[in-house]
């Protein structure tokens, strides 16, 4: 019999997760910069911030153990190659600075997960003199390097798991966030994560835990949520490469059919990886440079992928300065901040207002939460995506072009539906007629 997924806290279901990256988020990128404008973010309806690494970085100087994009950049310091797990690093700010930002984010109704970086350090971290079967070894005695060339940590030695597991313990119970979002949590042992788990559940009932993978046992017990990559890979695969929107259907049904029943993924198509990778173009032109959606999928087409993240399961995912439409070059290693000047832009305003829009539907309507997702055949797979979610009488139809030409299908049933948020879209006679990535969503009450 197929496994159910961990029953996550009730508030998770709903909500809307942001992620901040400090040193794009503001032109200080400091945590204080950040602290001052979690208002505007709590007023789009953002329920869940998610703060990116703001431990101390190793800022060694061998070039042997930075990364590729390192390299490029001529920059040591790196927020996930790790020197202190227990201090803050002085370019965000001070203990008492992120005490002062998990202390606004909790009086605005919204709750901190914090990122931490597990599988890799840097190499000169602290613990690495006193303990140095900490980091994975060659039988020379040299440092065994994970991905990114960066040293790997030892999961096979029992103390370092300890000092890993009270490591979340003091964040938890000395800074009260409320739970973690786990870098590259596939490539460290399951059963670490699950006993982590254990021991920070008895401290916060609860906390939320999210994956940076997609192994399918991730939401068994360890995780709440995880990234689904395949997702964000085919909606890449769509707008860069002209693969069609049946794709992104195909990766929903093949992970519903390996993933437990009812896990959860986040439904995004930006953030500091990805918003790097679109300033700077991925290897095999897989993305190409001076690319953010915004710039070259067009503001129309944003708006429609946004409105399909939103109403698909799993929890929908905001990356800094996603709400005003920006388009500013971001880079992981250099402070290259969002312009906020495009918020005064008409398309800045429209899209802040559109974004208010999706988080107050995904609040008022419990089946874009919880209810059943059923996929609709549709005369135009390559361009509309189509489907019901449904709780209880209350049924919710979507339907999305993903492409840049009108769309048309027969959907006899549509015309039933009460719009509760569309554009570019006619419903009525029984034919779904779209125009260039419009959409609609709509809600009727099932006898």
């Amino acid at each position: 019999m197929k496994p159910h997924a961990r029953l996550s806290p009730a508030w998770l279901t709903r909500s809307v997760m942001y992620q901040i990256y400090p040193r794009s988020f503001t032109p200080e990128g400091t945590l204080a910069a950040a602290t001052a404008k979690l208002p505007a973010v709590r007023e789009l309806g953002v329920d869940v911030i998610y703060l990116a690494p703001v431990c101390l970085q190793d800022d060694d100087m061998d070039r042997a153990f930075w990364s590729p994009r390192q390299q490029l950049f001529g920059e040591a310091r790196n927020p996930y190659r790790i020197k202190d797990y227990y201090n803050i690093d002085p370019e965000y700010g001070t203990d008492a600075d992120l005490h002062a930002f998990v202390a606004e984010v909790h009086r605005l109704g919204m709750r901190v997960l914090m990122d931490i970086v597990f599988l890799h350090c840097g190499p000169k971290a602290v613990f690495i003199a006193e303990h140095p079967d900490f980091v994975e070894r060659h039988p020379d005695g040299s440092i065994r390097l994970a991905s990114w060339n960066f040293p790997k940590i030892n999961f096979a030695n029992g103390e370092l798991r300890e000092y890993l597991w009270r490591n979340l313990e003091y964040w938890l119970c000395e800074f009260h966030v409320d739970g973690f979002r786990c870098d590259v949590s596939d490539a460290i042992p399951l059963d670490f994560w699950q006993t982590a788990r254990q021991r920070l559940e008895a401290l916060k009932p609860d906390l939320i835990m999210l994956a940076e993978g997609g192994a399918p046992a991730n939401t068994l017990a360890a995780f709440d949520l995880d990234y689904n990559f395949p997702w964000q890979g085919a909606l890449f695969a769509m707008f860069y490469q002209g693969k069609p929107a049946s794709a992104l259907r195909a990766v929903w049904e093949m992970q519903a059919i390996s993933h437990p029943i009812g896990a959860r993924c986040i439904r995004y198509f930006d953030n500091h990886d990805l918003a790097h990778d679109c300033t700077t173009g991925r290897p095999n032109h897989e993305v190409p440079p001076d690319s953010r959606p915004d710039k070259a999928w067009g503001h129309a087409a944003v708006d429609a992928m946004l409105a399909l993240c939103f109403t698909l399961d799993g929890m929908p995912f905001l990356y800094n300065g996603q709400e005003v439409a920006d388009v500013a070059p971001h880079c992981i290693y250099k402070r290259m901040s969002v312009d906020w000047r495009s918020g005064d832009t008409p398309a800045g305003q429209a899209r802040r207002a559109f974004v208010r829009k999706l988080c107050a539907l995904r609040h008022a309507e419990a089946a874009l939460a919880d209810g059943d997702q059923v996929w609709l055949d549709t005369d135009a797979p390559d361009a509309l995506l189509a489907f019901t979610r449904t709780l209880g009488a209350e049924r919710i139809l979507v339907i999305v072009n993903a492409k840049p030409t009108v769309a048309a299908a027969a959907l006899p049933d549509a015309a039933r539906y009460t719009p509760l948020l569309a554009s570019g879209a006619d419903v009525a006679g029984g034919t779904a007629t779209l125009a260039p990535y419009g959409f609609f969503i709509g809600k009727t009450v099932t006898l």
